[in-house]
């Protein structure tokens, strides 16, 4: 089917603004990584009208999908990790165009990892951790059992991404073939949960045991990225670090991490006076090491 999709992305390759074509074959009956369709093209461009354009073909028994995406979009995903898919696209596809070595030098960044990107993305994972681990807590105590199932398998996969991370590599799909090998305490603490003989309750409580400690350990390493820019100012007001042009990734799971590191002193709380009697604004600051 590659020479019936060849004028279409020929033509996607003739733009000025079209910077790679990336082509997904499927491999196996089942294939996810293509959405079940026998080849999939990602085009990557400069800037676009539309975010994500998507178009679905057929030709005979075979069916293909187009994905056009932006160099901001495409680097969003790489980022927050909300489409490993792309990801391994980039990384094991068929390179069928790249202007000026485009993915030649994406690959390089992915393989290299640099430091500043490592540690916002080592942020973002261990925030979510948080979240996840602490709601997975409230359910365990409420004795919603498969509930809090759910969400500590959620925290172990952003507690195994951070290693991964931290080690300088880009967390694969086959994330637990990875952490395997990097950092076998992580990997048990999964295996014991998933596995094990015992019922999901002791399963659940021999992991709130293990993990609250492990959890606090990586706090430094975790938390590095936050505490390091929180350090350019005296105090921060919560909007303020909402705002900001790296923390607002965090989304969400911002003001969860927030509370953890005020709880565990990372974070000190600074209360401003506002013109209602006994009400103050709550500012944040780090202590100097950082």
């Amino acid at each position: 089917m590659e020479n019936i999709l060849r004028p279409i992305y020929q033509e996607k390759a003739s733009h000025a603004d079209t910077l790679a074509i990336i082509m997904i074959e499927k491999t196996n009956q089942t294939s996810p990584l293509t959405d079940n369709l026998d080849i999939a093209l990602l085009v990557i461009v400069k800037e676009a009208e539309q975010s994500l354009f998507v178009k679905h073909y057929e030709y005979e028994s075979k069916k293909a999908s187009l994905t056009v995406m932006t160099e901001e979009e495409l680097n969003e995903v790489i980022l927050l990790g909300t489409n490993r898919r792309i990801v391994d696209w980039v990384l094991n596809g068929k390179v069928l165009f790249d202007r000026n070595e485009y993915i030649v030098k994406l690959i390089d960044r992915l393989r290299t990892f640099p430091f500043t990107e490592r540690k916002l993305k080592i942020g973002i994972e261990y925030s979510k951790l948080i979240r996840r681990y602490l709601e997975g807590k409230v359910f365990f105590e409420s004795n919603q059992l498969l509930d809090a199932y759910n969400y500590i398998v959620h925290a172990l996969h952003h507690l195994a991404r951070l290693e991964v991370i931290d080690r300088g590599y880009y967390p694969e799909v086959t994330l637990w073939n990875q952490v395997k090998q990097i950092e076998p305490q992580v990997y048990k603490l999964y295996n014991e949960l998933v596995i094990s003989d015992e019922t999901i309750e002791k399963r659940l409580e021999l992991l709130f045991l293990a993990s609250d400690f492990l959890i606090h350990s990586k706090t430094e390493v975790g938390a590095a990225h936050i505490l390091t820019i929180m350090s350019e100012k005296e105090y921060w007001h919560y909007n303020e670090l909402l705002h900001h042009p790296e923390l607002k990734y965090y989304a969400v799971d911002l003001s969860v991490l927030l509370e953890y590191l005020v709880e565990k002193n990372y974070v000190s709380i600074e209360r401003i006076e506002t013109k209602g009697k006994g009400i103050y604004h709550r500012a944040y600051f780090v202590q100097e090491k950082y």
